[in-house]
């Protein structure tokens, strides 16, 4: 059995950030297709849920990290823009419906993309405790 490229596998956020994330400030943006015929850009489009995709920049919290590279991209399927839960500067969410992709970079290492249908509040935070 092959796999074919662009394959997710869901995963699960505790998996992927043991130590939880925090949102980049400003980092929520529409992630734009770019034809070069035209020379157009428009707004790209989840290939398996025909939704718009948005992506944010989040700081991976776990300490054995180290002196490494925190910061990752996680894109977002909606049809509409996500809204952090409190827009505080660098406040902590858990992403829904995880799923990773792996691939080969241009370096010829393993990468991967990861991918979610949604952002929240950690569970057992309510917004004023997270303000």
């Amino acid at each position: 059995m092959a796999l074919r490229g662009g394959t997710r596998f869901a995963v699960r956020f505790e998996d992927v950030f043991p130590a939880g994330c925090a949102l980049v400030p400003e980092s929520m943006g529409e992630v734009e297709d770019y034809d070069e015929k035209t020379g157009r850009r428009s707004p790209a489009k989840d290939k398996l849920t025909g939704q718009r995709v948005w992506q944010v920049r989040v700081m991976d919290l776990d300490p054995e990290l180290g002196k490494r590279s925190r910061e990752t991209t996680v894109k977002i399927s909606a049809d509409y823009q996500p809204v952090p839960p409190t827009g505080a500067p660098f406040e902590a969410v858990e992403f829904d419906g995880m799923t990773v992709t792996p691939y080969v970079s241009n370096n010829n290492r393993m990468a991967y993309s990861l991918r979610a249908s949604g952002l929240r509040a950690p569970a057992g935070m309510t917004k004023k405790a997270a303000a």
